[in-house]
């Protein structure tokens, strides 16, 4: 794995209040502390899992080594169960999880917890919730894992402050066997062009294969705003540029401005996905869960999201792979890195935190996190290979050096929840063409970070 450290400088203008904590990303994403698996993979809601048990490890009575990790990613709760479990066997001590995600958010229930003084010591952030926690994370620098990584959160502020618990990448993901059935290579998909060529080919053959549609692609803004608002918006940001190239992002934070003439080739590039995609219902108010479900199924070409949405090789029964978002010509590149990291909270059990974090990087507990969670490690020493059926494909990348970061995770927090009713309003209709969307879209981020 490329190393790739992520230092972040935080503008005044991201600090935000406790208050400001949540939002309306629904499912794994970008609202604070919604994790972009979170809420990216979120299919299934897991609520705040074992409670009533899991608290025990925050009472007085409470071993020197029990922890509590607040977990944001539904779909590994059973792994993380698990790992729980070794991590007592081999260590003695003890860590709580308590998970939500899928329709809860992640930041609604950590403001209520910080409110109720009732704060895990692990919890799930986005680079650019770091500052809403300006002063109260631990600093993890020269722990052991530090050395083993290069993806590890530093804050120009509090140090070294995120975990990296996985590495993700989203693109488009796509069925190799509809793509061989329909003689496109997707190798070849590094232009508009090649992309429209593709769409008309598999279009053509969709009644013959047993296709809804060419992309699942969905649009709704209320349950999958953090989808469209920051994963697929996120391609504006960051396609074809190298992992450390922050241009647009630093246009985006500086005032809310952005480039007219690439996000109108972005536009028209989902107009082209608005046109192939399902427009009779999964496009304007589908769910995560369909989506996910309908590619599995092999009932679309292609899917708006990232490794997380299949995560077993029991999953599919055809190779899946990564193609870019090619609106503009050369565009070779998938984001990859740590969308999220876990932390931990200064007050809390911070020794008995870091303890668990040097565990996570070792061998037992990546063989859990691997195998079967289906998670990427961000560990150079890792002897794993993971099992995500995306590795493969997404590992080509970042070893030719074609990804770029997730430099999405850094903008303004809570704009995912504006922009991503602009994509429902294009995917409705309400939005005639590409140059209203770079009106509207505009018009609202400069609305954003206005206020």
């Amino acid at each position: 794995m490329k190393k790739k450290v992520l230092s972040i400088l935080l503008a005044g203008t991201m600090v935000l209040s406790m208050t400001a904590c949540g939002g309306n990303s629904g499912s794994g994403a970008d609202t604070s502390a919604d994790t972009a698996e979170s809420t990216e993979t979120a299919a299934d809601t897991t609520e705040a899992a074992d409670t009533a048990s899991d608290s025990t490890a925050s009472d007085s009575t409470a071993s020197a080594g029990a922890i509590r990790l607040l977990n944001g990613k539904p779909e590994i709760n059973d792994q993380l169960k698990e790992l729980a479990e070794l991590y007592k066997s081999e260590t003695g001590n003890e860590v709580a999880i308590e998970t939500i995600g899928g329709d809860t958010s992640a930041g609604d229930e950590l403001k209520k917890m910080y409110q109720g003084d009732n704060m895990p010591d692990i919890f799930v952030i986005e680079a650019n919730q770091a500052a809403t926690w300006d002063g109260m994370l631990a600093d993890l620098a020269g722990e052991e894992w530090t050395d083993k990584t290069g993806f590890e959160l530093v804050d120009a502020n509090m140090g070294t402050i995120g975990f990296p618990y996985t590495v993700e990448a989203t693109a488009l993901g796509y069925n190799a066997d509809i793509l061989s059935q329909c003689d496109v290579d997707p190798s070849s998909l590094t232009s508009p062009a090649a992309w429209k060529e593709a769409c008309e080919k598999i279009d053509a053959k969709k009644d013959e294969l047993g296709l809804t549609a060419v992309f699942a692609w969905c649009a709704e803004p209320t349950n999958l705003g953090w989808s469209s608002g920051t994963h697929v918006f996120g391609q504006y940001l960051d396609a074809g540029l190298k992992a450390d190239d922050t241009k647009y992002i630093d246009m985006l934070n500086d005032g809310g401005t952005i480039d007219e003439a690439r996000m109108k080739d972005f536009a028209e590039f989902v107009g082209m996905m608005n046109e192939y995609a399902d427009k009779d219902h999964l496009l304007v108010d589908g769910t995560y869960d369909e989506q996910v479900a309908g590619f599995k199924e092999g009932k679309f070409a292609f899917i708006t999201q990232g490794n997380w949405c299949v995560t077993s090789p029991d999953d599919v029964s055809f190779e899946v792979g990564f193609a870019p978002y090619a609106f503009e010509d050369g565009i070779n590149t998938i984001i990859a890195g740590p969308p999220s990291y876990w932390v931990a909270y200064k007050d809390g059990n911070v020794d008995a935190a870091k303890a668990f974090f040097n565990w996570c990087a070792g061998s037992s507990a990546q063989d859990i996190l691997v195998n079967k969670a289906g998670l990427v490690s961000p560990f150079d020493d890792c002897e794993f290979e993971a099992t995500n059926p995306f590795y493969k494909s997404m590992k080509s990348y970042i070893d030719a050096g074609n990804y770029s970061g997730w430099h999405t995770m850094l903008k303004k927090d809570g704009l995912q929840n504006e922009t991503c009713q602009v994509f429902a309003d294009y995917a409705k209709g309400s939005i005639a063409d590409a140059d209203e969307f770079v009106s509207k879209i505009s018009a609202v981020i400069k609305s954003y970070y206005a206020e």
